[in-house]
């Protein structure tokens, strides 16, 4: 084999159609890094194509005085704005919540808030519970063994016996600071007798993982500048490099290809100067998160799939669930330093997270405290219309809410669809000329009723905690960049894309690695569960590797 081993650009790929990848990956991100890192340590020669870059540590701006502008040009959370060359651009004029995402080596890890709570045994058995939407062909106990070890791998940082989960082993290190404002909202939830727990984060308190020690500048969501944020590209990369793989940059697939005998052979992609190449593989692993993977299945369409690779259910791009997340924050009299990280999650609730049928909607919500920022977020706390606050009205609002406030996220369960989906764009192309996923997300009524009571709810929480002021704010259409659901496993190639360890139904080595893969989204950050399937998956994966039917 003449792929070169390592990381480059692909701009200096000089593989030929001879040399063949044992696995090829999708996306360098929190899945298909779990894919690769594991996958190398057994001699499997993977091959991933990231159409990012590498982001370093030192090109962070949290730890500096243009952070919050930051947040309005490179590191803006919409992609459409922020129009990096790696971006692709997403069509959501139809979409109540737009999609967030960052593409570079890492994938969402680089942005996201290291929040790492887990899904609870209910999510599993929605149907059979509450008679809505589908069960996952998995049970809560079947994912516990890799939800314990990629609490290891992603050096996560909680304490044990939260009693909203089943025992198991606690988290190699112990949870972070809840902090002055974590511990004012933790009053007030005492007064009304209504649970909370310190929360668990991908943030490192030691030495670990190629992290050190978390700061709490609580900038989480730009990229930790101090390294200490479980980001893929520190975590699993760097292993699985030294292991063999290779990771190819700049690497923008455009089709997944098929041999003669309906198997995965490859892909074709294409770099920063415009020109094409091609790659062939034995098995093909896609991690380019729930819109992305569902974009390169319908793009990949052939006579064999006419409607797109692997979709003869017809559920791909299908199904899509996007946690509508809303906030309540409260304004204190005293001084609550509510700028202190992490940024990350100080305490959560499951308080109201289960169904209960007399609050006129089904399944809930997990509640989270969270910093609320520096100044120009300050800034934008108080609804004061179109325009925003002015002059003298602006300083005392900024006055009232720096580090005197509590922010409580809202991370809501809103059950699939089938008319929620990603699909090609017919207009919209990205910089490569290649067809935009466009976006069509709707909430329901019952996701509606659902976060108007629990936002009523965190209202009388912060109030119980001595708020003198709460300010509510609705579904936020930038939050908070899950894409769940866009290619369901399932036992009933039917009505599902892939089986219960992420393995197409309609494709032998094809396997799907992210959120597409979820039957149901919970009301939980999702990135443990991703990683957790994927341990899972490419843990079989090796268990089969015998009987794989491969392209080659």
């Amino acid at each position: 084999m003449t792929i070169k081993r390592g990381t480059y650009d692909a701009t200096e790929f000089s593989g030929t159609s001879r040399d063949v990848a044992d696995v090829l990956i999708v996306g360098s991100g929190p899945s298909g890094a779990v894919y690769a890192k594991h996958l190398s340590s057994w001699g499997f020669h993977v091959v991933c194509l990231e159409q990012g870059q590498w982001v370093g540590t030192a090109e962070y701006t949290g730890n500096r005085d243009e952070y919050e502008v930051s947040m309005f040009g490179r590191w803006h959370k919409n992609g459409n704005v922020r129009g990096l060359p790696e971006d692709y651009p997403c069509e959501a004029s139809e979409s109540e919540v737009i999609p967030v995402m960052y593409n570079a080596v890492g994938g969402g890890t680089i942005h996201y808030g290291a929040q790492w709570p887990r899904l609870l045994p209910s999510d599993f058995r929605v149907k059979s519970l509450d008679g809505v939407a589908a069960d996952w062909p998995l049970s809560y106990e079947e994912l516990a063994p890799y939800y314990e070890q990629t609490d290891i791998d992603f050096a996560v940082s909680g304490m044990p016996g939260d009693p909203a989960y089943p025992e198991g082993a606690a988290a190699p290190m112990p949870a972070l600071p809840i902090n002055k404002y974590g511990r004012r909202f933790a009053e007030g939830m005492n007064k009304l007798g209504w649970s909370w727990w310190p929360a668990p984060n991908a943030i490192a308190q030691k030495n670990t993982q190629g992290l050190i020690p978390c700061m709490r500048y609580g900038t989480c969501e730009a990229g930790c500048p101090n390294g200490s944020k479980a980001s893929a590209d520190i975590t699993h990369w760097p292993t699985a490099l030294k292991q063999g793989s290779t990771l190819i940059t700049g690497a923008r697939v455009r089709e997944i290809t098929l041999n003669e005998r309906g198997l995965a052979s490859g892909a074709i992609f294409v770099d920063s100067n415009g020109r094409e190449h091609r790659i062939a593989a034995d098995t093909v692993v896609l991690a380019a998160n729930g819109i992305g993977t569902p974009r390169l299945m319908l793009l990949s369409e052939s006579s064999r799939f006419p409607n797109g690779l692997a979709n003869s259910s017809g559920l791909v791009g299908r199904n899509l669930m996007m946690h509508p997340t809303a906030m309540a924050v409260g304004v204190f009299n005293e001084p609550l330093e509510s700028w202190t990280g992490p940024a990350g999650q100080n305490i959560h609730s499951y308080e109201f997270y289960e169904t209960d049928a007399s609050r006129g909607f089904l399944r809930g919500a997990k509640w989270v405290t969270q910093p609320t920022g520096g100044p120009l977020v300050a800034s934008t706390i108080v609804d004061r219309g179109p325009t925003g606050a002015r002059g003298a009205q602006l300083l005392s609002d900024v006055k009232d809410i720096l580090g005197r406030s509590v922010l409580v996220a809202v991370i809501s369960e809103d059950l699939p669809h089938m008319d929620n989906r990603v699909t090609l764009d017919p207009v919209l192309k990205d910089s490569s000329g290649i067809a935009a996923p466009k976006i069509s997300y709707v909430r329901d009524q019952n996701n509606i009723d659902m976060v108007d009571w629990h936002l009523a709810r965190t209202k009388e929480a912060l109030l119980a905690a001595g708020a003198h002021t709460v300010h509510l704010h609705g579904v936020l259409d930038d939050q908070p960049g899950h894409f769940l659901g866009t290619a369901r496993m399932g036992d009933n190639p039917e009505t599902s894309v892939v089986d219960a360890f992420g393995k197409s139904h309609d494709v032998p080595n094809l396997w799907i690695a992210d959120g597409s893969i979820f039957v149901t989204g919970g009301g939980v950050n999702p990135t443990s569960t991703i990683a957790a399937l994927a341990l899972r998956g490419v843990t079989e994966m090796v268990r089969q590797a015998a009987d794989q039917e491969v392209a080659s």
